[in-house]
């Protein structure tokens, strides 16, 4: 870091006109109707149905309430909407057949978008690849690669009208970490490097191939990636293991991901601990001269970069046998990350947590964005796709009280300000989430969004945070 951010100390008092207030969302997560209307079944469905514990129906039920939430984003202020298509809506079972009502769907929701001046800011795939892909490999098989890129293509000709800013992906890393090492996606392991690091490839490949077909397609519009990221600090900044511990991470959630999409290739420096970590659970990582060729074409086409960004992490060294608890209920003190080889996840003193374990520290945004702006020159324009909190909302009379929300979101947007200051070039700003919505692995107690939602009856309470975020958006300041 050549910057410090102790030394900005007056960031712009007020956000660019054109800058977007948005709200995310995530097609699974939102709408519900998940086996009806011509749907094909994703992983998630029998991986949710045995463990018995929470239903993704009818979560939000945005399949019919779209109106009403994208009307809420209107009447507060917000701009931009997040949204993902569902692949196995559209095709069923992942190629070949296409469900007219599923196509349908997507066209009067955009519609609809348009019709509330809220712009529609579209990924193409969230943690949701069709079944029968699915379960010949998901993205280690080469085949799930042609068939994304063919599903991509399909809707950019199908909205181009409607369309006008793509994602390919949303967090490339969150499904390899989850499946291949966390193991609390469907079908998921622990501590698999060497596939976590094939996926990521993989997507970046399919990626990579999806932009060029869109480049080479001549649409109108623009198209990026979205990557989950997290600045690494060594607990102790004097500790050579420490240091390593951090460095380790880093490579493998973030600058693998954003060599293959700046770059199109990897740096020596990123696949000498790449394949060392690999090697740490017994495998390599296959990366062919081919795939390095098309990627490297398509790094000269990226628009932005979708950051998503809750926290960051602290680490130390860590030399024993690995130990991962996932804290999925809120019981705050709960979680554990020690992974042999990389190093063990731990709270520094004095930084708050989330009772879902979650550091509160918003420093790490502005770090973060600044190392990409320092490494990858060639960038050109950020988002934020999702930064929030989730907080077990208090529902009294009516009314919801977030403020611990309000405190998270203004202090990451003055953090936020400040990386604007020293030149990062951002475009908006996402909260996950807009409505309180399903959660992959936590059900329904953990709340991100702006509007409360009655889960029994669906109905809609705007928060605290949403007037306060409705301010903020109308001034375009932060008082």
């Amino acid at each position: 870091m050549s910057v410090n951010p102790a030394s900005v100390t007056n960031p712009p008092a007020q956000f660019p006109e054109n800058f977007v207030f948005g709200g995310a969302t995530a097609a699974y997560q939102v709408e519900g109707e998940t086996r009806t209307h011509g749907k094909g079944k994703v992983a998630w469905d029998d991986f949710l149905e045995a463990q018995g514990r929470f239903s993704p129906d009818p979560a939000s039920d945005f399949y019919n309430q779209y109106p009403v939430d994208l009307e809420l984003c209107e009447e507060f202020g917000i701009n931009g909407i997040r949204l993902s298509i569902a692949w196995s809506r559209i095709f069923p079972n992942g190629i070949g057949e296409i469900n007219p009502e599923g196509v349908q769907f997507y066209h009067d929701l955009f519609a609809e978008c348009h019709k509330h001046h809220v712009e529609p800011f579209v990924t193409l795939h969230h943690f949701d690849t069709p079944l029968p892909l699915f379960e010949k490999g998901d993205f280690l098989n080469r085949e799930t690669i042609d068939a994304f890129v063919d599903f991509a293509t399909f809707c950019f000709k199908e909205y181009a009208d409607q369309v006008t800013y793509w994602f390919t992906f949303n967090e490339i890393w969150a499904d390899a970490s989850n499946t291949y090492i966390e193991g609390t996606f469907p079908g998921g392991v622990k501590a698999h490097l060497a596939e976590a690091f094939q996926c990521e490839h993989n997507m970046m490949l399919a990626h990579a191939k999806a932009v060029l077909a869109f480049h080479n397609g001549g649409f109108k519009g623009k198209i990026g990636v979205i990557q989950s990221l997290e600045f690494k600090y060594p607990l102790n900044e004097n500790d050579p293991a420490d240091i390593k511990a951090a460095n380790n991470e880093h490579v493998l959630q973030n600058q693998f991901l954003l060599d293959a999409t700046f770059r199109g290739d990897y740096a020596p420096d990123t696949l000498e601990c790449a394949n060392r970590l690999a090697a740490v659970s017994g495998g390599t990582i296959e990366i062919l001269d081919e795939d390095l060729e098309i990627m490297r074409e398509a790094a000269l086409y990226n628009d932005y970069l979708g950051v998503n960004n809750y926290q960051c992490r602290f680490l130390k060294a860590y030399d024993g046998e690995n130990d991962l608890h996932h804290n999925g209920t809120g019981e705050k003190g709960t979680g554990r990350w020690r992974v042999k080889g990389i190093g063990e996840h731990v709270n520094k003193p004095g930084v708050p947590t989330t009772d879902w374990d979650w550091i509160i520290y918003p420093e790490g945004l502005f770090d973060l964005l600044v190392y990409i702006k320092q490494r990858y020159p060639n960038y050109k324009q950020i988002f934020i796709t999702e930064n929030g909190m989730g907080y077990k909302d208090p529902y009294k009379d009516g009314f919801v009280d977030d403020q611990p929300r309000i405190d998270y979101i203004e202090q990451h947007l003055r953090w936020l300000l400040k990386a604007m200051e020293v030149g990062v070039n951002v475009g908006g700003y996402f909260l996950w989430s807009l409505q309180d919505q399903f959660s992959w692995t936590n059900g329904y107690n953990k709340r991100y969004g702006f509007f409360y939602v009655d889960f029994e009856t669906q109905k809609r309470t705007p928060k605290a945070s949403a007037y306060w975020y409705k301010h903020v958006a109308q001034t375009r300041r932060l008082d």
